[in-house]
């Protein structure tokens, strides 16, 4: 089939849905382009706005919040990180946007398969593969976080050689946990089942936003130097792998917005809207009270630089850990479609043999992104040096991709540019894509930079480095 359109059969081309509209057959096409899929329907009836608005919160919210205010600190202070912020934030919610109405035009359920019906073949194999990395390395993040709070909780509770008895080792206590509260969620088919724990991970992250505003105006803490402005001008750049890893919702808003029960673009701006707006209230309070509270002297992880053995603390540590607990499953969902859809290509299959072997494929995929991501975590000094890593490959996703579909969007539709909004349309996807190549580049650079200072000889004494993870003092 041919890939031209007839304008008058684009998405949104008469003003209503994308489901309203029936596409004209251009006298070029060999059949009618195909519609979105529809809402699910019978017994999987889909998800309401609200429950898409958990969704995307939950996906977006997790570890990053916790690098917030030491980013806040690295940038130049607060202002300059909210301006930075304020700035990404316009093309953060275009693109989500944007992704909305490509995924209808190519009627697809996954962001790589909306890549893909835009961009090709090429576009799925560099997609799928950025896709299932970035999932992979958030996952590690997540195990990371479990892991530094359990050994803050029990050096806290029990001293600094709490490591030397085994079930009190992260060694044995992040994988147990994990194996309970968050494999038997990695196996589901369908993303809106995660929507009810998803509930309870957003209300975790209200509490924890609530207990970092609530520590800084008991002002029990000594803050150290309050940065007004940053050390050099490049300084500024510092916080964009936070905030692109904070606000990376975008792998996640494709598959969310094909379960919708109503499945419009108006209905997912809706929950797209608010679930930014919840974004943007958490990740400021927590930037801003948690860096005013500590200054320079604030951890890579903020929870570290309380006392775990203040009750109000240790509940914020179990909210988090409920947290990342529940967000997991998402981010391997997404990366487990990827994977999947990399397998299905390279063996060549058809649908009909692709589809007779989602089952095992799923579960396959699962378990070893599972066990493969735990073991790693239980390698990696912090959350900080993933951070930036995952900030640059953000990039793409925010911005990169979803520019690129939308400049071959729009070339489909009105390949000679003649109407003006076409035009404006065309400048800002060349501006999506030129911002996002930038802030990738300079992003991975400083990573990079960054993982080379830290470069060194291993610790020889697993318990020390365990201790110096939980911040507490080192065994004598």
């Amino acid at each position: 089939m041919s890939s031209r359109r007839h304008p008058s059969g684009s998405p949104a081309a008469d003003g209503h849905g994308p489901l309203n509209d029936v596409p004209l057959l251009d006298p070029l096409d060999e059949a009618p382009e195909p519609l979105p899929p529809p809402p699910p329907a019978g017994d999987i009836e889909g998800t309401s706005w609200v429950g898409a608005v958990f969704l995307i919160v939950n996906a977006a919210l997790g570890a990053g919040l916790l690098n917030f205010p030491q980013a806040y600190d690295q940038a130049g202070g607060v202002a300059v990180a909210l301006t930075v912020q304020a700035l990404l934030l316009v093309f953060i919610v275009a693109a989500l946007l944007v992704l909305a109405e490509c995924a209808d035009h190519s009627a697809s359920a996954t962001y790589q398969d909306t890549v893909h019906g835009l961009l090709g073949t090429g576009g799925l194999w560099a997609c799928s593969g950025v896709v299932a990395l970035y999932c992979y390395g958030t996952c590690v993040t997540f195990l990371i976080v479990i892991r530094d709070q359990s050994d803050v909780v029990f050096s806290s509770l029990f001293g600094p050689r709490f490591c030397h008895t085994w079930y009190m080792n992260h060694l044995f206590t992040m994988p147990a946990s994990c194996v309970l509260f968050v494999l038997p969620l990695c196996f589901s088919r369908r993303i809106d089942f995660l929507k009810y724990a998803s509930s309870l991970g957003v209300l975790a992250i209200i509490y924890l936003d609530g207990l970092i505003a609530f520590k800084y105006y008991q002002g029990h803490f000594q803050p150290g130097p309050i940065k007004h402005g940053p050390d050099a001008w490049t300084d500024v750049f510092l916080v964009m792998p936070s905030i692109c890893f904070g606000y990376q919702c975008h792998v996640s808003v494709v598959p969310i917005y094909s379960c919708l029960r109503t499945r419009t673009v108006t209905n997912f701006l809706r929950a797209a809207l608010t679930a930014i707006a919840v974004c943007v209230a958490t990740y400021t309070v927590a930037g801003t009270f948690g860096y005013l509270t500590f200054g320079g002297r604030v951890t890579s992880d903020v929870l570290m630089s309380y006392d775990a053995r203040d009750p109000w603390v240790m509940v914020g540590i179990v909210a988090i850990a409920v947290k990342t607990y529940t967000t997991y499953p998402i981010l391997l969902f997404c990366g487990r479609e990827a994977a999947a859809r990399l397998w299905v290509e390279a063996r060549g299959l058809d649908e009909a043999r692709a589809a007779a072997g989602e089952r095992t494929r799923r579960y396959v995929v699962a378990f070893v992104w599972f066990t493969s991501s735990v073991l790693l975590a239980a390698l990696v000094s912090s959350i900080g040096a993933v951070i930036q890593l995952l900030g640059s490959l953000a990039a793409l996703f925010i911005l990169v991709f979803p520019g690129l579909c939308l400049l071959r969007l729009l070339l489909e539709k009105d390949p000679e540019l003649v109407l003006r909004k076409d035009r404006w349309l065309l400048t800002f996807a060349v501006a999506l894509v030129a911002v996002g190549a930038f802030v990738f580049g300079v992003v991975l650079t400083q990573a990079l930079q960054n993982d080379v200072e830290r470069l060194g000889p291993p610790p020889a004494d697993l318990c020390r480095v365990q201790h110096v993870i939980a911040g507490a003092p080192l065994p004598g």
